[in-house]
């Protein structure tokens, strides 16, 4: 990769999180660092270059690199181009694969923003074995899902031992606003429940999981925990199965470790609203008019404004258990969607371009790809890891 053109090429920087993502680097990346924007519209790749030189003057010689996210020849030039591709562009079911088929190909590490589970599993069941084998890096996942419940969760086994079996809850509480492109993933995700059955079944049937450890979920339905004040609900989101891979590729998570996911809400009757509404998108997105009405109520591309976003927060409280010993610790930041998703993004673009790293390839999890070195640059950029309580 020494001789690539790039450290990191940021595709989709016209997009409302690529732009956000192209401004964190513009004022965070190394000086020595050689990056790029990439997008389909050349005059909106000008127009963000010219904003990211107002920020830093640097950037006002930035190159730009055209391509439609399906022109496979461009992004194939591209992928051999650079060390690490970050991409923004989404839905990822419906615009993410071609680039993931050029990094595989290339050797180039990737990483994206999805919280798509149907994409992560039918990536790995497609180009898992090729990364492995020309070296690449394909790490899903990497903004509000699935960075601080992947690396929260590690963080609290680290403070645990890791001879015994380990028990670890997460609890999430936020504050905030989503985009259009957020709600078009959603909506396309609760469209294709068949499709993505068998896509994991499929998965399943391949996936590498430990013989001699055991991983697994923390069965529990709506309930109100003391400790924390509030009630909590399963959260069906991809984050626990994240958390599990992470599990099952370290041995430092134990001879057996179970994980559960959980929202935290202050009442039982925002809790039963919150799955009517979940319910009632989940219905309506399997009918074609009805699913248009939902995916009209955001364009991609839209998104909440500067002072919503300063407004927004959010923490996860973890609950860790072990031999007797019990630990509570949280991870905490600002604006889980858009800032700190963004921020979130870049550093794990940076911390795969330039850090010293696990000598793993494939499609893997922020904590599997990057673990230690990641979780420095983010509480350098600061957001909270915290050890809470200790028994």
């Amino acid at each position: 990769m020494s001789t690539r053109n790039y450290d990191l090429v940021l595709f989709g920087a016209t997009g409302f999180t690529g732009g956000l993502t192209a401004e964190y680097l513009a004022r965070n990346a190394p000086q020595k660092a050689r990056w790029a924007i990439a997008g389909r519209s050349r005059s909106k790749l000008e127009a963000v270059r010219m904003h990211l030189a107002s920020l830093n003057p640097s950037c006002a010689a930035m190159p730009l690199l055209v391509s439609e996210a399906d022109d496979e020849a461009a992004l194939a030039e591209i992928a051999r181009s650079t060390k690490v591709i970050v991409t923004t562009v989404g839905p990822y079911l419906k615009y993410g694969e071609p680039l993931v088929k050029a990094c595989a190909d290339a050797g180039t590490h990737y990483c994206d923003l999805t919280g798509e589970p149907e994409f992560v599993d039918a990536m790995w069941l497609k180009y898992h074995e090729t990364a492995k084998r020309t070296g690449a890096k394909l790490v899903h996942c990497c903004g509000f899902d699935s960075i601080p419940h992947d690396l929260g969760a590690y963080f609290t086994v680290l403070q645990l031992p890791g001879d015994n079996a380990i028990r670890v809850q997460g609890f999430v509480r936020a504050g905030g606003t989503f985009s259009g492109g957020t709600l078009h993933s959603a909506i396309n995700q609760f469209s294709r429940l068949s499709q993505y059955a068998k896509v994991r079944s499929a998965r399943r049937k391949r996936d590498e999981w430990p013989l001699d450890r055991k991983i697994g979920g923390v069965n529990a339905g709506v309930r109100f925990i003391k400790a924390l004040g509030t009630w909590t609900a399963p959260m069906p989101t991809i984050d626990p199965q994240v958390v599990l891979r992470s599990a099952a590729a370290l041995e430092r998570y134990g001879p057996a470790f179970r994980y559960g996911h959980f929202i935290q809400m202050k009442t039982l009757g925002s809790i039963l609203k919150l799955g009517a509404g979940t319910g009632a998108a989940l219905v309506g997105s399997q009918f074609g008019f009805l699913r248009d009405k939902l995916l009209a109520m955001k364009r991609p591309g839209d998104g909440p404004s500067p002072e919503q976003r300063a407004k927004s927060w959010f923490k996860v409280t973890f609950i860790g258990e072990s031999a007797g010993q019990r630990v509570v610790t949280s991870v905490s930041g600002g604006d889980p969607g858009y800032g700190e998703t963004a921020k979130m993004l870049a550093e794990s673009g940076l911390c795969l371009a330039f850090d010293r790293l696990p000598a793993k390839a494939g499609q893997l999890t922020t904590v599997v790809a990057m673990g230690d070195a990641l979780l420095k640059r983010l509480k350098k950029a600061g957001l909270k890891f915290e050890v809470e309580q200790a028994t």
